[in-house]
């Protein structure tokens, strides 16, 4: 398993859905002799024709390279196929990018360590179509000798955007879920307001350059707030907490008069009144990250 990072290093990667295929073309763009395996052969067709090579299991996909990728729908899948293999997992470097909890991470290393194989937890934040661009962001987490080992090899699925985080197996998947919640608080909220705008007969497409200047704009926000949630404190040094809530008591109120579901704003509303229940009427919305930190009730 030496020269690892050379471009002719042998990879495989199991499971080839949009992501994985994706995977598999850029490492086989990269140079790498590629070995892939699917439950469904055919998605392996457009790869073994330009140059992969099908294997007929698992288990031969396993043997065929000293790195492994694996990427299918969730862990039970990641131990079903895998859980067989103890000898073929011998000495190996598994990557597992499929998406799960920081436990199930930390789990899968432990479970790799007892085969006396050697693991990265990872996390690919792009669409498939980004991979090998400089638009792809993927996360490793693990030991830092190992992904120094294969770093390379690993940039070839994102060449500017491969970060290594930390020892700790469960951080890149931490991060995978925390930066999820980011992209799911923005898209309801942009449903929302097209919903809303909807009522006036206003085009998603004509409120969407709009939305896209407010998550600029929010961007500010995150930079300014993280000290402060890092510090504990939490001066207004733009809007209060009161003022937040007034707004977004409008927007419930405008939701619900125009018959649009209120929940969202609602559900905004509770936090604030919570925060500032508890003494931080007064302070910037980064005060809200205490509601965040109580488990849920």
């Amino acid at each position: 398993m030496s020269n690892t990072n050379a471009a002719q290093s042998p990879v495989s990667v199991i499971g080839l859905g949009l992501m994985g295929q994706a995977l598999a073309a850029a490492f086989i763009k990269g140079g790498h002799p590629t070995t892939v395996w699917n439950r469904t052969a055919s998605k392996a067709d457009e790869l073994v024709a330009s140059g992969a090579t099908l294997a007929d299991s698992v288990e031969s996909a396993v043997k065929a390279s000293p790195l492994v990728i694996v990427c299918v729908s969730d862990y039970a899948a990641v131990h079903e196929l895998l859980d067989p293999l103890e000898e073929s997992l011998k000495g190996r470097v598994l990557v597992n990018l499929t998406t799960g909890t920081s436990s199930q991470a930390r789990e899968t290393a432990e479970w790799a360590a007892r085969r006396d194989g050697l693991y990265l937890d990872g996390a690919i934040m792009a669409i498939p179509p980004d991979i090998a661009t400089d638009a792809a962001v993927l996360l490793y987490s693990g030991p830092k000798a190992l992904y120094e080992q294969h770093e390379e090899t690993l940039k070839k699925l994102g060449p500017v955007g491969t970060i290594y985080l930390d020892e700790d197996h469960g951080l890149s998947a931490l991060y995978d879920l925390s930066l999820l919640g980011i992209m799911w608080g923005i898209l309801n909220g942009f449903l929302h307001g097209a919903a809303l705008l909807g009522t006036a007969k206003v085009k998603a497409t004509t409120f969407a350059p709009l939305a896209n200047t407010m998550i600029n704009v929010v961007t500010e926000y995150v930079t300014a707030y993280a000290p402060q949630i890092d510090d504990g404190s939490y001066p207004a040094g733009d809007a209060t907490v009161t003022v937040h809530q007034e707004a977004m008591e409008h927007l419930a109120e405008e939701s619900e008069t125009l018959g649009v579901n209120s929940e969202l704003p609602r559900f905004f509303k509770a936090l604030a009144d919570r925060a500032a229940a508890e003494g931080h009427a007064g302070s910037s919305y980064a005060a809200l990250i205490e509601q965040f930190r109580k488990p849920s009730a």
